[in-house]
């Protein structure tokens, strides 16, 4: 049985002007043409400018998201600030979801207010305004009542609003769905939502894209070095020259 909605991406070639032909990603994409997302839980990481972002936005786009996040049926914009990205790849697709959202950090706060603005049901959100909750709260509110199942579900970064211990709910809160046949698509930085069990996890670095094993990663091996040997890694740290 088929559990998720989109099966790759395939990548054409940017214009040789356009910043986007510069980017690891991209030069990486436009290499090996498509890209594969078929598993339930795919995640991306890697360090800070190697373009998870930029790709998962673009992905959303033409997943038919708004760029700044929320369902299909969002549409606004406070700022364009996006990327061309979404003009240059196609998503090749085994199913049609019957539910979905985008949910970016940076933006939900506009989310927030595009619920209330719209006069949006409540219930669905937690039982009241996304703005009366904790950014944890609403985060989290969102999914346990926003997510419906047989979905497709975009997140960038999702621990930015999460402590430990609600992140491990949003990880039993993902387990619900994909059971209930959805997809995810994350960005993350997070060692303990990279745990997810069989996901497929994709690391950016300035040479390309790899697939890696969860202890493979980045930050599974800093946050763990650390944690192991929190003492002499401040030592390290605060070590004058």
């Amino acid at each position: 049985m088929q559990r998720y909605y989109i099966d790759k991406i395939k990548m054409s070639k940017c214009q040789e002007r356009s910043y986007l032909s510069r980017l690891p990603v991209v030069k990486y994409l436009q290499r090996v043409g498509e890209l594969k997302l078929n598993h339930a839980v795919t995640f991306f990481v890697g360090e800070n400018g190697t373009g998870k972002s930029t790709l998962i936005e673009a992905i959303a786009i033409c997943a038919g998201f708004n760029a700044e996040g929320g369902s299909k049926n969002f549409n606004f914009a406070t700022k364009n600030t996006e990327s061309d990205l979404s003009r240059y790849i196609t998503l090749s697709k085994t199913a049609h979801e019957r539910d979905g959202f985008f949910l970016r950090a940076e933006s939900f706060y506009n989310v927030a207010s595009q619920v209330d603005d719209l006069l949006l049901n409540l219930d669905n959100y937690g039982g009241k305004s996304l703005h009366h909750q904790s950014h944890g709260e609403s985060f989290l509110a969102l999914v346990q009542h926003r997510f419906r199942g047989h979905g497709l579900y975009i997140l960038d970064e999702p621990e930015s609003a999460l402590s430990a211990v609600r992140q491990m709910t949003l990880l039993a809160e993902m387990k619900r769905l994909v059971d209930l046949r959805s997809q995810f698509i994350v960005a993350t930085h997070s060692p303990i939502l990279l745990a997810y069990p069989e996901a497929h996890i994709y690391q950016l670095t300035s040479t390309g894209i790899a697939s890696v094993a969860y202890e493979e990663t980045e930050s599974y091996l800093v946050t763990k070095r650390f944690l192991d040997r929190p003492k002499q890694m401040l030592n390290y740290l605060f070590e004058e020259d």
